[in-house]
């Protein structure tokens, strides 16, 4: 309990990285339902892959704000050695490696239409992340507020999926 005791819960950066955090997937769901429903974005640029790449633009470029902010709160907090010295890279970098992984195969899979069309979480763990216990209960964080968005994101994700696969089907 003494690396979270060492949080410097009054640095204003924690407080406006979390509300960063919170806030990020929201706009993407109302964005989704919208254009699924009333096809906005669509309308006003031309077509739905320039609203796609518009979309994937926007949510890229939130998504590095939202990551600067993250990582100004971690500079404003100590660090607290959570694992043996040779741990203390291998760890981080492992994890940020894996992660990778993940972004790559399915940005690759899905293509940037596919990807963009969904949501994902780029935090870096490479800059000693774990090092700092903010940076482990932000992840914490991070966690919950993703759970409560696939509350809303989940159900609309899978009607849309299988209302375009039975249009597949039909076609």
């Amino acid at each position: 309990m003494g690396a979270l005791s060492s949080i410097v819960n009054t640095a204003p950066s924690l407080y406006i990285s979390l509300l960063s955090i919170t806030s990020n997937p929201a706009p993407w769901i109302i964005i989704a339902r919208n254009e699924y429903r009333k096809k906005t974005i669509t309308r006003a640029l031309g077509s739905p892959y320039h609203g796609c790449y518009f979309l994937a633009i926007l949510i890229f470029t939130f998504g590095l704000v939202r990551d600067h902010l993250y990582q100004c709160a971690l500079f404003d907090q100590p660090r607290v050695p959570l694992f043996p010295k040779p741990f203390a890279t291998l760890v981080p970098v492992l994890i940020f490696a894996v992660g990778q992984v993940f972004v790559l195969t399915s940005t690759y899979t899905l293509g940037i239409t596919g990807t963009f069309l969904g949501d994902w979480e780029p935090f870096n763990a490479i800059d000693n992340r774990y090092e700092r216990p903010a940076g482990l209960l932000i992840t914490l964080y991070v966690y919950i507020v993703y759970l409560i968005a696939l509350r809303y994101e989940g159900p609309f994700t899978d009607m849309f999926y299988s209302s375009r696969s039975k249009v597949q089907k039909e076609e």
